[in-house]
């Protein structure tokens, strides 16, 4: 991997899983993370420069998709689950 594409997924993660924390939801907050992780580990040995940007692709997708659930999230409230109540 060239490190300019290393750069670029290494802050498409970060993005990622920085977007995925915002998540009102609890439940829906871990799963993305959960999701993030291991689709990025996943794919990590791939070296086709073809394939890395198919995948480059989907993972910028999956990051609007992530921004415009987070904003519909906010706009509705919802119970806080006795995991985050607690802090646990």
């Amino acid at each position: 991997m060239a490190s300019s594409s290393r750069t670029q997924v290494i802050s498409l993660y970060r993005m990622l899983m920085r977007e995925s924390k915002k998540f009102p939801s609890y439940n829906y907050r871990t799963y993305a993370l959960r999701r993030v992780k291991d689709g990025f580990r996943e794919n990590r040995i791939v070296d086709n420069p073809k394939t890395l940007d198919l995948l480059l692709n989907q993972a910028r997708e999956s990051l609007a998709v992530i921004k415009r659930q987070v904003s519909i999230g906010q706009l509705y409230s919802a119970q806080k689950t006795i995991v985050e109540e607690k802090g646990l």
